[in-house]
């Protein structure tokens, strides 16, 4: 017996094998809710990386699919009689679907898609390569590696968002503009967040545009420049911090299956239980939806916000020569 032949599956081929195995004996239904790659990971006790390779392995096989709003399912197109396995070419699975030529836009609008649905950590060049039927090898002519393709692809994003030129009357008109126009972004691209920084900007053409015309919304104020470059970048934290916790719960609800609704039915006993006790009068009489919607709690630090602001231009209009 040769040493190749005693040498084991790696880690993630056994995976596979198994959830194929629940799949196509009829034990994972099709329409059924996939375990997230963050729970592969979990309890199969290996790396991220191992099972977001399952997952691309399973979607090459033609046995799950993503849709939107209910994460990775198995596939409706599954044959549960006949095998989809490795013996199928994934080229020749889709030699009958047209694909649109293979070039950078493509590439980076398929890479936002799979981020849009399946969160940051599911890209891949093996992934992306997958799902625009070409091998991982010619994506390398558009981008040279994973860090190069999330960058490319927040410039995509923040290229989406039309900023007016000169835009409305008056500096809080545009600031609330341009404030607006990210939350819209982040709200479609819930990765977004997790791919910029503060300290280490991103030096990409789309994202500075949005620096610069926020910048150029204070002119004439008579304010330094540290203190306009802190105010675009108090506003982009302001867009950020709720996008973040949109993304969480978005991501809370893929990993249990469990909805806020649902969550927060779960938690009402215990929850009447401490309110109910006198403990805490004023949480008693918080409205319910205060705290969840974010849209709102978004709209009113941007307005809190806004108005402490007016209190610096005005002192700064007051002190000018």
């Amino acid at each position: 017996m040769t040493t190749s032949a005693q040498r084991p599956d790696p880690p993630y081929r056994r995976i596979v094998a198994e959830i194929r195995a629940r799949i196509l004996s009829g034990d994972l239904r099709p329409g059924e809710r996939m375990p997230s790659i963050r729970q592969i990971a979990q309890r199969w006790g290996v790396a991220v990386a191992t099972a977001t390779r399952v997952m691309a392995t399973l979607r090459d096989e033609g046995l799950v699919e993503t849709k939107v709003g209910s994460g990775t399912v198995v596939s409706a197109r599954t044959n549960q009689k006949q095998p989809v396995g490795p013996t199928a070419s994934p080229r020749a699975r889709q030699a009958d679907v047209p694909r649109e030529a293979l070039n950078r836009k493509h590439v980076l609008r398929t890479a936002i898609a799979i981020a849009d649905v399946e969160g940051l950590d599911a890209v891949s060049m093996r992934r992306l390569a997958a799902e625009v039927g070409a091998g991982p090898m010619s994506l390398y002519r558009h981008v040279a590696n994973k860090d190069e393709l999330v960058t490319q692809m927040v410039n995509e994003a923040f290229g989406e968002p039309e900023l007016p030129i000169p835009g409305p009357a008056g500096w809080r008109a545009k600031l609330e503009l341009i404030s607006r126009r990210q939350w819209e972004l982040v709200r479609r691209h819930l990765w977004l967040p997790r791919a910029v920084s503060f300290t280490r900007p991103l030096m990409v053409p789309n994202m500075m545009a949005h620096t610069e015309w926020t910048l150029r919304a204070l002119d004439g104020l008579g304010l330094p420049m540290a203190t306009r470059i802190r105010e675009a970048l108090t506003l982009h934290a302001l867009v950020v911090t709720a996008a973040l916790s949109m993304a969480d719960e978005v991501e809370a609800e893929q990993e249990t299956g469990v909805t806020l609704d649902q969550w927060r039915l779960a938690q009402r006993k215990r929850a009447d239980e401490l309110l109910d006790s006198g403990r805490f009068p004023l949480l008693a009489t918080i409205p319910e939806d205060a705290v969840s919607d974010l849209d709102g709690l978004f709209e009113y630090g941007l307005a809190r916000h806004l108005d402490g602001f007016a209190v610096l231009v005005e002192g700064q209009t007051r002190t000018r020569p």
